[in-house]
């Protein structure tokens, strides 16, 4: 596929560099969303259905900080208890631990974030996948911010998740938690005008500068996405193999619906 239409390189990676991303209001405004947070030491959330995009978002966000002055604790939310997501922070933070009670487990992480700030940096805890967290994490997570009598914001959190992330939030029980969010972005799928400019985007970077895709492709590659990016890129680099097989220089839908029987 990459030789018959003279790709430079892959198109479509999952591994597209920072300042090769597609640019949407939605990216845009969470990344707004994910600094105002950290300025102020308060938490920022991001939702969007599965593929949407959301981890490309706090990746974007974060590569506009200078690691100089901020620390990154990043975090793959798991559905396991509070120990295993404090030993997790652990583990991002480089501590060791030699208890598994949360109380101690917590004072080692409060320890680390005041070095952390000792240092003049800033500590940002990225959570991603955070909608897998038990309602009983989101509970107790917020103290981990608490410094001086709350008096004293040290830890901006980044929670990124499903949509299900916000009812998790509305529970009584994480009312100490949700009354800190100060900004919430949600990423939907992409419009079929944007996805049309999505893959020839996605073409250039690959060194195509001509549109690969008929608008009957595009439709269907719409359509079968649902405009998730993830679900696009598989689709579209699916169809641009089968089209190759065939000796096609245009994607028609016929090879988007035989590339869209290969993924779920």
């Amino acid at each position: 596929m990459r030789h018959f239409f003279g790709f430079v390189k892959e198109p479509f990676s999952p591994e597209v560099r920072v300042d090769e991303l597609y640019h949407t209001a939605a990216l845009e405004g969470a990344k707004e969303r994910f600094l105002y947070a950290v300025n102020l030491g308060a938490i920022s959330v991001i939702t969007g259905d599965v593929g949407s995009g959301k981890s490309t978002a706090l990746r974007y966000a974060a590569s506009s900080l200078h690691p100089s002055r901020y620390h990154l604790i990043p975090v793959v939310a798991s559905t396991g208890s509070i120990i295993e997501v404090l030993k997790q922070i652990s583990i991002a933070l480089d501590v060791e631990w030699s208890s598994i009670s949360p109380a101690k487990l917590m004072h080692t992480i409060r320890g680390a974030i005041t070095e952390i700030a000792k240092r003049k940096e800033i500590p940002i805890l990225i959570i991603d996948e955070a909608s897998l967290l038990r309602i009983e994490v989101f509970a107790q997570l917020h103290t981990l911010g608490q410094f001086e009598m709350d008096s004293k914001p040290l830890l901006p959190i980044i929670l990124a998740g499903q949509n299900n992330l916000l009812d998790k939030l509305m529970y009584l029980t994480s009312r100490p938690l949700a009354s800190r969010v100060i900004g919430r972005s949600h990423l939907d799928g992409l419009k079929q005008k944007d996805m049309t400019a999505y893959l020839k985007h996605h073409l250039e970077i690959a060194g195509i500068a001509e549109q690969l895709f008929s608008d009957e492709a595009i439709l269907a590659i719409h359509q079968g996405s649902g405009g998730l990016l993830r679900r696009a890129n598989l689709l579209a680099k699916g169809s641009l193999i089968a089209a190759s097989r065939e000796k096609c220089m245009v994607v028609s839908a016929e090879h988007v619906r035989m590339a869209a029987t290969e993924i779920f």
